[in-house]
């Protein structure tokens, strides 16, 4: 099978493994899918972008800012209000004239944007207060290219850590490597090196 928004190629953990056969190609690519969905879980976020733009919806808690999940890029931004609380969201909203992108250092950084910030004089984020049908409803709705721009390089190697470690696992039934002078040799905890590599990244949900 191919990798589908995989953190690491079948070369680079070929590499890795110091692999130059093709007879565990399969096995590989499977791996290092799983691992890189793994390490997603554990950042509560995802670091492969978008091919294509898609809609979500948010409820402002502020007139002013809005957290969003992570935005890759500008390409195919859309942002629009439902400004009479009815779920229609009919006025698009004009990015540096209503609204910017934060953090403003994002692009540079290479890292996403996750939040509206209104900059306008004659605009604000639609919020609809009071448990009502009109409270509960979002009113905000974001076209984007969701997740990063591209993947960060510890993630990279996190990823071939985490394929590594449970390529290594097929031969080791138990976690058991062998045996040694001093008894029984067995491999470390799956993921304890990635999860301190990842936390960095690690998003915390807002209730």
């Amino acid at each position: 099978m191919a990798i589908t928004n995989g953190y690491a190629t079948l070369t680079q953990i070929k590499n890795y493994l110091s692999i130059s056969d093709s007879t565990d190609n399969d096995l590989l690519e499977d791996l290092v899918e799983s691992s890189s969905r793994s390490i997603d879980r554990i950042a509560n976020r995802r670091f492969y972008a978008d091919a294509n733009a898609s809609a979500r919806k948010y409820r402002a808690y502020s007139d002013v800012f809005i957290y969003t999940d992570d935005i890759s890029s500008t390409s195919g931004l859309i942002v629009k209000i439902d400004e009479g609380g009815n779920g229609t969201y009919s006025k698009t909203l004009t990015l540096n004239t209503d609204y910017i992108l934060d953090p403003l250092t994002a692009s540079a950084l290479g890292r996403p944007f996750t939040q509206l910030t209104m900059v306008s004089n004659t605009e604000s984020w639609p919020i609809f207060p009071g448990i009502t049908q009109n409270g509960l409803r979002p009113g905000v709705e974001v076209t984007a290219k969701w997740g990063w721009p591209s993947v960060p390089d510890d993630i990279t190697v996190a990823c071939l850590i985490l394929t590594a470690d449970l390529y290594k696992r097929k031969d080791a039934p138990g976690g058991v490597l062998g045996l040694g002078d001093l008894g029984v040799i067995r491999m470390s905890p799956v993921g304890r090196d990635v999860t301190n590599m990842v936390r960095a990244y690690q998003k915390i949900a807002i209730a």
